[in-house]
């Protein structure tokens, strides 16, 4: 999950870097579609199946997933950036209360205070803001991080209904594809150039890496222990933010990137004790 965060990370950053040429809707789309072409690729050469028994779980998995994806991006279309990334990555803490309800595991105290620990420490990096007139706004990027939840929790069901990474990543990048083109339908095209072909690959490599590694994570490990660790994607999506585009963290930014820390060293301790 560390892997798939530092290359969500990654993600985030060309997706800063093509703003400036493309909608978010083409962002999507290309995210998708490149990803789509990375991923083929990787079936094709090794020559892996993609029958599937489990169509419907993947479909549930797709939509859940693409509408938390919509969601996040009109929200941040809507709110600040802060603000809607903190409420997307609300997605753990609904995690922890799925798994209580849906998988009927017994919460462990530890992982809850981890994952708690985790999304304070996110909201102390990005200091999120929120006005009477986005409320609205608001309530579509907390539903991005329940979606997301749902969507990851589907991912944990398919990986011990015994499905392989790279075929829940096909499947999921295949139904992004075909939703993103048809949002895209609606908003203006703007020319692929040499330059910003390159960004949009380095979007499609990195995303359906990081996609993988994420869906390996949730497939083979805790669920809670990895939702704890997705937190570190903000860190480092700080580090970019300071590397390219000269930001500052203050004190309390530093602070919550040590409770991000701390957060994910307390889950992975806590599972190991329980071991």
């Amino acid at each position: 999950m560390v892997v798939a965060s530092f290359l969500f990370g990654c993600m985030g950053m060309f997706v800063k870097l093509g703003a400036q040429y493309f909608s978010s809707a083409e962002l999507v789309f290309y995210r998708s579609l490149f990803g789509l072409l990375v991923i083929f690729l990787i079936v094709w050469a090794q020559r892996l199946p993609l029958a599937t028994p489990y169509w419907k779980m993947h479909l549930w998995r797709g939509v859940s997933g693409f509408a938390a994806l919509m969601l996040f991006f009109y929200a941040i279309g809507s709110l600040p950036l802060a603000t809607a990334i903190t409420l997307n990555y609300t997605s753990p803490l609904f995690l922890a209360l799925f798994t209580t309800l849906i998988l009927r595991e017994r919460p462990r105290l530890a992982l809850i205070f981890a994952i708690s620990l985790g999304f304070v420490g996110v909201a102390l990096v990005l200091r999120p803001t929120l006005h009477q007139e986005q409320i609205v706004a608001g309530l579509m990027g907390l539903t991005s991080g329940f979606l997301a939840g749902i969507a990851y929790l589907n991912v944990k069901h398919l990986g011990q209904m015994g499905e392989p990474s790279f075929r829940v990543v096909f499947y999921f990048t295949l139904l992004c594809t075909v939703g993103g083109g048809v949002w895209m339908v609606a908003h203006t095209f703007h020319p692929i150039t040499p330059t910003n072909f390159l960004l949009l690959l380095g979007l499609g490599l990195s995303a359906t890496l990081a996609q993988l590694a994420m869906t390996h994570a949730y497939r083979e490990g805790n669920i809670l222990v990895v939702g704890s660790l997705a937190y570190s994607t903000v860190i480092f999506a700080s580090l970019w933010g300071i590397l390219l585009w000269g930001e500052v963290l203050s004190a309390s930014g530093w602070l919550g990137i040590l409770l991000i820390i701390v957060s994910g060293v307390t889950a992975s301790r806590a599972v190991q004790r329980a071991k």
